[in-house]
């Protein structure tokens, strides 16, 4: 097994390319070395400095590398794909510069993040479902093609992929050789999936993680009341590896049996976060890995 470990804005509250909530992105990039990583995404395009000479500079005197970074829109949608695109180009520009090899690709929520309200149909039809396909075989063309990037589907909760069944229709309908997946245990539980089972099933496909698990008590009570998003995350419903329903030992046990080969990153939604919150967390989260022998 070959794993290797990294973090991401997303552990310490970063959603937005600018929000005065979030942790400034050098205090980021001081905090993660404090917590013992080495390896990061990038977040969203815009948080991190975009001019390369300086970006690279900021990571090269903390001995940070990156790892990937995403690109999120409503994938159906072809209004949204001019801004896809320059999420797509920008970051990929970075991520090749950097020796970076993975574009995490999300498709955007149906639904308002902080109120609950729909904003589109929870599940897509058949022309709808047949365009978000399109279009990451699309992107996966000109990420591999332009950048030398592997580009890998995230599912994501309150998005068209995120139950089994969708997250298997999207393996059964796209070109393993251009499309991965990059599994989040967190997501993947929140909408009552087995992740290990489902890595077992799918390894082959997955060369990259999100790590993170979830409230047991909390997924309940989010689902009981019909929860926004945002508000479950800011109540705590994503918690350290170590305190959630996801079995990380078996996790491990899994990771072991197939050899993996790859990335797993540390990405425990908490927006917003007090500034103080996250490196606590993210300490107490890498010593846990260690312990069982990740990382």
């Amino acid at each position: 097994m070959n794993i290797k470990i990294g973090s991401a804005p997303d552990n310490w509250g970063v959603w937005f390319p600018s929000d005065p909530k979030q942790t400034p992105w050098n205090r980021y990039l001081d905090e993660l070395v404090e917590a013992g990583y080495e390896w990061t995404e990038l977040g969203p395009y815009g948080y991190l400095p975009t001019d390369l000479p300086t970006l690279r500079a900021e990571l090269a005197r903390r001995g940070l590398k990156v790892s990937g970074t995403f690109a999120m829109a409503h994938l159906e949608d072809p209004a949204a794909w001019p801004d896809l695109e320059r999420q797509v180009l920008g970051g990929g520009e970075l991520l090749a510069a950097l020796g970076a090899r993975f574009l995490v690709f999300i498709d955007d929520t149906y639904s308002d993040l902080f109120t609950g309200r729909p904003t589109r149909p929870s599940r897509l039809g058949a022309d709808e479902w047949k365009r978000l396909i399109e279009v990451t075989h699309r992107m996966a063309e000109l990420v591999r093609d332009r950048f030398g990037l592997q580009l890998v589907q995230h599912p994501h909760a309150e998005t068209h992929i995120e139950y089994e069944d969708q997250i298997e229709a999207f393996l059964e309908q796209t070109d393993p050789n251009l499309v991965s997946l990059c599994l989040d245990t967190g997501h993947h539980a929140y909408r009552g999936g087995d992740p290990i089972a489902f890595f077992r099933r799918h390894h082959a496909r997955i060369p990259y993680l999100h790590l993170k698990s979830v409230d047991g008590e909390k997924q309940k009570w989010v689902e009981r009341e019909q929860i926004p998003f945002a508000i479950a995350v800011g109540n705590d419903m994503f918690c350290e590896p170590s305190h959630g329903v996801v079995d990380f030992i078996a996790f491990r046990d899994a990771l072991q049996e197939v050899g993996y080969d790859g990335w797993a990153i540390v990405e425990q939604d908490m927006y917003p976060a007090p500034f103080d919150k996250p490196l606590p967390i993210a300490k107490r989260t890498r010593e846990y890995l260690r312990s069982i022998g990740l990382g």
